[in-house]
């Protein structure tokens, strides 16, 4: 489990890719100064786990289906990325709570800078609209953020100087895509809805009686 409040930047060593899957290698010195094989990290907001680390690197397999549907499929040596460990028991949470296990992508629409902070509009496909509320949660690209709008087919959210220059998020640009994480609450409430609603339309059965009979 993670917060959403990022550690540092990380920069990519390495994208390896075999088939359907790829090893990713990372210069993090925060994440790697106490990093053990089968740690999860959060890179780009997508929960890793460490197979091989050094002193200021680690390395961790990605699934074909995290490449499919996150923005890692994309990445090259180079790029930065955001980092943060595990959550640890008894640590404050700043943010909220994120699992890095992302919903999908959305795509940035426009980026409008105000007076002391940046709002910045993105996509929202309509499977994960239902999830997105204003003043709700939302993680990007791992970032805990507040959204402060939200539309049928899109939302915002603030961002102030601190974000910018902290996250990946000061160097994005319109078209440019993230992972996105809707709340996990919103989630667990959507699919009780759906057996919830599923059960209620459901023909009944036949009745029984006490010794066991349909009546």
């Amino acid at each position: 489990m993670f917060t959403g409040i990022i550690e540092e930047r990380g920069q990519v060593l390495a994208w390896d890719r075999t088939g359907d899957a790829a090893r990713i290698t990372v210069k993090a010195p925060i994440a790697a100064s106490d990093a053990k094989h089968g740690d999860s990290i959060s890179v780009g907001g997508v929960c890793l786990t460490v197979v091989d680390q050094g002193t200021d690197w680690f390395t961790a397999d990605v699934m074909g289906v995290t490449i499919d549907m996150s923005t890692l499929g994309g990445v090259s040596a180079g790029d930065r990325v955001n980092i943060e460990r595990a959550a640890a028991l008894g640590d404050r949470l700043g943010g909220h709570i994120v699992q890095g296990h992302i919903d999908g992508t959305s795509t940035v629409l426009t980026i409008e800078p105000a007076d002391g902070w940046t709002v910045v509009r993105f996509s929202l496909d309509r499977e994960h609209a239902p999830l997105v509320a204003r003043k709700g949660s939302i993680a990007v690209d791992g970032v805990s953020l507040t959204v402060s709008a939200v539309g049928h087919d899109w939302f915002e959210v603030s961002l102030i100087p601190e974000t910018l220059s902290a996250t990946t998020l000061g160097t994005l640009a319109p078209g440019d895509r993230v992972n996105i994480e809707t709340d996990v609450l919103a989630r667990h409430i959507l699919r009780m809805n759906e057996f919830s609603t599923e059960i209620s339309t459901r023909p009944a059965g036949p009745a029984y009686s006490i010794t066991g009979g349909t009546t």
